[in-house]
């Protein structure tokens, strides 16, 4: 069997992050995995998230179980994308992600906390993974890796990525049916109504925001890191 390329989407929230995957999930050569760590974040936190009830159920609870069992398993197909949120990887080794590529997807922070807001009315720095996000990067220097982190704008930055992975770019990954997806994890009925309706990439339009003060704090933390993470963007 040939040798599996696993590539680790670390994210935050409201990021489009499940967009990208839906991308990936249009190439033939890729099985795509949506947040395989969700229920073990959900346990060690004891955060009570929309269906909290239902993930545990459904998924693995114990972190370094789905890595050994589930991400780091031969797999169909020779690429593997895994859709994470940064946020989940408490007390779980990341060394497993040097066996991959990785890939930071960031947002203004205006834009993320205007959306994430919506869900999640006061929001702290963690509940945005950011500071997570440039934790792991620090890490992944450390092991020798530069990190590459992406602001999107469909076919010019996808094709791009592609050819950073290793892989060819296909048009196919700009477009997707409408509604539901057989890739989607469990919570997607309370998190994913918005990327149900797209059937791809839109154009990217800034839209004007305004951060409450109470708020100003928090998006000054999460504009330090975003520069942090800047840096590395294709």
């Amino acid at each position: 069997m040939a040798e599996t390329l696993r590539i680790h989407l670390l994210s935050g929230p409201r990021n489009i992050s499940t967009a990208l995957m839906y991308s990936f999930a249009q190439r033939a050569d890729t099985t795509v995995v949506d947040e395989p760590l969700y229920a073990h974040y959900l346990k060690v936190t004891g955060l009570d998230h929309p269906g909290r009830d239902e993930v545990l159920a459904v998924q693995e609870n114990d972190g370094q179980q789905v890595v050994d069992k589930e991400v780091m398993a031969g797999w169909p197909r020779p690429v593997v994308f895994f859709k994470h949120i940064a946020k989940q990887f408490i007390d779980i080794d990341p060394a497993f992600l040097l066996d991959g590529k990785v890939l930071f997807l960031i947002r203004e922070p205006d834009q993320m906390l205007s959306s994430f807001i919506e869900q999640v009315p006061n929001p702290t720095l963690q509940e945005t993974a950011l500071k997570e996000q440039w934790e792991l990067a620090e890490w992944l220097q450390a092991q020798g890796q530069r990190p590459l982190s992406l602001l999107l704008q469909p076919e010019e930055t996808m094709t791009r990525l592609c050819a950073a992975l290793g892989i060819s770019f296909d048009p196919a990954m700009l477009h997707w049916e409408a509604g539901a997806r057989p890739e989607d994890g469990i919570w997607a009925p309370y998190w994913y109504s918005n990327v149900h309706k797209s059937t791809g990439f839109g154009n990217y339009k800034r839209k004007e925001v305004t951060i409450e003060e109470r708020l100003q704090p928090l998006l000054a933390q999460c504009k330090d890191y975003y520069q942090r993470l800047a840096q590395f963007s294709l």
